[in-house]
């Protein structure tokens, strides 16, 4: 799941990682601006500060302290390393050290340094293959151009990107007044000096207000994720936090509208993680929402693998209802969950008046035999043309192959289940008069 799930958050910070000199640099959109540059021999490396604090204890330190308001930082030493420098930061923000192997010592030295032991132990033990197992060797090759590969799977989860961010936002929430639970903003003082000390070591550079509540955040984070965030990231001008009289320190302030502040949390939650641990079965279809309105669509994803243990003791009537929301907002997960679910306890279902209620609000199942053996997605994939996708036409397939229908005996068996829907629908009709009938006569009562 890491190797998969995190290729577009690493995708998106390394985009946002620019080196003065490159040929995307003059495109000042595709990146969202750094706000520390080292010299390393007149050579630059921008980075945001966010990152290097999240990875390294040292940059952590130094960001609070020495470097706290600087935007420039020279390295006058002359054994540090511009390459291996270079391929720490770019291991920083993609979970992904590639380094040629004569800057290897070099990178082991900086690691000490920036106190990234778990790394600094696996370039240690790498070091010692490099230099006695003869099966590695290109002789032809000098050591400039060999290169050493190394993923993020190799760390332990606390010293890969998803752990070091979720820290980054933990502390960020715990200062914010959406983490500490604050209901009126405006009538919060934050009188703890130490608070309001921590308020500047969280780096956040961005406030986002819901429902009242305010989240300290990030901006290359939100803008790596989401082309929402980055295209308003990038117009936002002269929006400044503390404008109602409570001291912010003056950051830059956004509003989201139509979005619950739990859910916003779940929101960012994902931004940071690329995960998210457990959703409330309530938040997910405002989740489902969020992720279209923001432009977060891996978010759906996120959502339904963390609701599938909830639909696993969902009544049927619920999942009716989840079988109706996953198809209207395009999530196979759960609308293959659904269907599987529905195919395997067919006539379960078809006692239920919700399963008939259901049937008179989507379209029938196609009478054309052509499109009968239309296979559905497979189980727990994401299904494709869901805009076309006939959910009955599916959920057919489904049963036939739970029934084990025969091949020959595909379309009969068709036709059957489709005269047994059409007086499901008839009873559904039927109860849908009575309900009617019943309520008129109370309102004339």
């Amino acid at each position: 799941m890491y190797q998969g799930s995190l290729m577009k958050l690493q995708k998106g910070l390394n985009q946002h990682w620019h080196l003065p000199g490159n040929p995307s640099s003059s495109d000042t959109s595709s990146y969202f601006p750094p706000d520390v540059t080292f010299f390393v021999r007149g050579n630059p490396i921008e980075a945001h500060r966010v990152i290097l604090s999240a990875r390294s204890p040292l940059f952590k330190k130094r960001f609070e302290t020495d470097w706290r308001d600087r935007r420039v930082v020279r390295f006058a030493k002359e054994k540090l390393s511009y390459r291996a420098l270079y391929s720490l930061i770019h291991f920083f923000y993609s979970d992904r050290l590639e380094v040629a192997v004569d800057d290897m010592e070099d990178l082991v030295r900086i690691c000490k340094v920036c106190e990234c032991e778990e790394l600094q132990k696996v370039l240690d033990k790498e070091i010692i293959h490099q230099k006695y197992a003869e099966y590695k060797s290109l002789r032809d090759i000098d050591g400039s151009q060999k290169r050493f590969i190394l993923q993020g799977t190799s760390l332990p989860e606390d010293d890969r990107l998803p752990a070091s961010l979720d820290r980054v936002l933990q502390k960020s929430l715990a200062i914010s007044s959406g983490g500490m639970g604050i209901e009126d903003t405006q009538s919060v003082v934050i009188s703890s000096s130490l608070r309001e000390r921590d308020m500047g070591n969280d780096l956040a550079d961005v406030c986002i207000k819901v429902e009242g509540k305010t989240f300290r955040c990030h901006q290359v984070i939100l803008a790596s994720r989401s082309e929402y965030y980055k295209a308003r990231l990038y117009r936002m001008t002269g929006f400044l936090e503390g404008k109602d009289g409570i001291h912010t320190h003056f950051l830059p302030q956004l509003e989201e509208h139509d979005l619950s502040a739990d859910s916003f949390k779940k929101l960012i939650e994902y931004m940071y993680t690329d995960g998210l641990k457990d959703i409330d079965p309530d938040q997910a279809e405002e989740m489902f929402d969020a992720a279209s309105r923001y432009l977060l669509f891996p978010l759906k994803r996120a959502v339904a693998d963390a609701l599938i243990p909830h639909l696993e003791t969902a009544s049927s009537a619920e999942l009716c209802h989840w079988l109706i929301l996953s198809d209207m907002y395009g999530v196979g997960k759960i609308r293959e969950y659904c269907l599987d679910t529905m195919a395997c306890n067919f006539e379960l279902f078809a006692d239920t008046p919700e399963f008939r209620s259901m049937l008179l609000t989507i379209p029938p199942p196609s009478s054309d035999s052509s499109l009968r053996t239309t296979l559905p997605s497979a189980p727990g994939g994401n299904a494709k043309n869901l805009d076309i996708a006939n959910i009955l036409d599916d959920l057919r397939e489904k049963w036939l192959e739970a029934e084990a229908a025969e091949l020959d005996k595909r379309d009969e068996s068709a036709a059957l289940f489709d005269k047994r829907l059409e007086i499901l629908m008839l009873v559904a009709q039927h109860e849908n008069l009575n309900i009617n009938s019943e309520v008129g006569g109370q309102e004339e009562h």
